[in-house]
């Protein structure tokens, strides 16, 4: 038997050392040196192997000489979730998931392979038993059967039950759960969080089959483990949402077959997640009487186009200091539009409190929710109302100037859709429009001061 190498690795970063260090030279975090086991005379991820016929090693090719046959996506009935992963689930293909614990990420896989019909599942889990697993899938919905539970972490008995079920899509819950006998340290750390990342990269790409990983996240909602693991894998999706909110959202953060950017919602009920087809309804929220401060805007989220509500509020403050709060926006933009307003506009707000907030729980980063925001902090703070059947899509700029926006023709169509009949945009978007507007008024605007000064006319 050949002699295993070891190595020391810190537990903080991944970096690797030949010999004990006391401060880690990549993180400087102190005392977080382990010695590992890396190498031994059977890898694991060989076990699978052992079945199929001898393989030839790689060798260098010319690129017009690989031949290329593309298979088909594995379609579910979730049109959200084949949406997001970039049209369906791709063969090979290795996607990470994670979010804050109790969010619905084993609940979300659960029920996606419940309802995949003819296509043999393996469901990996190493943080629940075979009964709680059960009871879960009673509450969602049908039984499938072509769903096999397996309650295992060792990752060389888990690659001995591949061989003899060779299932068409693996989910392993959670990456962190797992250890290799490769490693020594315990499951969790990031020797080997990457060890089987790695081992289950290997396996994916080799035979085909799509694996799934849940993984957890840091109290900075960062994904736990080393940077590696999310270079390894193909997608990267975020779970998010407020525990006390009915609504999750399933952000692509990284996708090497589809957008980056794209985004899915879901309604948490008793009996699973709902995806929700037309998100800028519930986004939208009902009122009986009008209110000041509260203005439509238009995002893009991916390719999909939606219509989001801001809520502000603009009071005199009762400290040496005004507060300056944002809830789903960002906080800086907050403070340079409130200084363009000031600067711009003469509009007293250095001692004004001010409050923003973005309806539904969602976070939007979008340019285009600009315009909104001012005519949302202006009616506040002017106590007048905007008519709810206008809306906002455009850029402010440090001078006060509306500036283009892109996609301009779906935020209008989506607009209309929704029954709105007056939209407002930068002029400067006027040769990019080619959708021919039925139901909807497309006004133009060079600055916010026109359009404020329009609307507060009709008031």
């Amino acid at each position: 038997m050949a002699k295993a190498k070891t190595s020391f690795i810190c537990q903080s970063c991944g970096q690797s050392s030949p010999k004990w260090l006391g401060k880690c030279p990549a993180c400087g975090e102190w005392n977080t040196f382990v010695e590992e086991l890396i190498e031994t005379t059977i890898h694991p991820a060989e076990v699978w192997k052992n079945k199929s016929t001898s393989r030839t090693a790689p060798v260098p090719k010319l690129l017009q000489e690989i031949s290329f046959e593309s298979s088909p996506k594995l379609q579910c009935s979730d049109e959200e979730f084949n949406r997001v992963l970039g049209g369906g689930i791709v063969p090979g293909s290795l996607v990470l998931i994670g979010g804050e614990p109790g969010i619905g990420k084993s609940t979300l896989l659960l029920q996606v392979a419940l309802s995949l019909q003819g296509p043999r599942i393996l469901y990996v889990t190493g943080e629940e038993s075979e009964q709680q697993i059960k009871l879960r899938a009673d509450r969602l919905g049908p039984i499938s059967q072509d769903l096999y539970i397996l309650t295992e972490t060792n990752t060389q008995q888990i690659f001995k039950h591949l061989v003899d079920l060779e299932p068409d899509l693996i989910i392993i819950d959670s990456i962190q759960t797992l250890y290799s006998d490769q490693i020594e340290s315990g499951p969790g750390s990031v020797s080997q969080i990457r060890e089987c990342a790695l081992e289950l990269m290997r396996f994916a790409k080799e035979s085909g089959t799509p694996i799934f990983l849940v993984g957890h996240i840091t109290k900075e909602g960062s994904i736990a483990g080393p940077k590696v693991l999310e270079h390894l894998v193909d997608t990267v999706l975020q779970f998010e949402g407020d525990r006390n909110m009915i609504y999750r959202i399933l952000r692509t953060t990284k996708n090497r077959f589809g957008s980056t950017s794209e985004l899915g919602i879901y309604e948490m009920l008793g009996n699973g997640l709902r995806p929700v087809s037309n998100p800028s309804e519930i986004l939208l929220s009902s009122r009986d009487e009008p209110a000041s401060g509260i203005a439509i805007g238009t995002i893009l989220e991916g390719n999909r186009p939606l219509l989001i509500e801001i809520q502000s509020l603009v009071t005199q403050t009762s400290y040496a200091t005004a507060q300056r709060t944002a809830t789903g926006y960002d906080a800086k933009r907050l403070n340079m539009l409130l200084a363009v307003l000031e600067k711009r506009g003469g509009f007293r707000l250095g001692t004004q409190d001010v409050f923003l907030n973005i309806t539904g729980g969602i976070r939007v980063d979008d340019p285009a929710l600009d315009l909104a925001a001012c005519m949302s902090l202006l009616s506040s703070h002017e106590d007048k109302v905007i008519d709810s059947s206008i809306c906002f899509a455009s850029e402010v700029g440090l001078g006060g100037e509306l500036r283009a926006v892109t996609r301009i023709d779906q935020r209008i169509a989506e607009a209309e859709k929704l029954g709105f009949k007056e939209i407002w945009i930068s002029k400067y978007n006027q040769k990019s429009i080619n959708y021919k507007a039925k139901t909807i008024k497309v006004q133009m605007a060079s600055t916010w001061m026109e359009v404020m000064m329009n609307i507060w006319k009709r008031t």
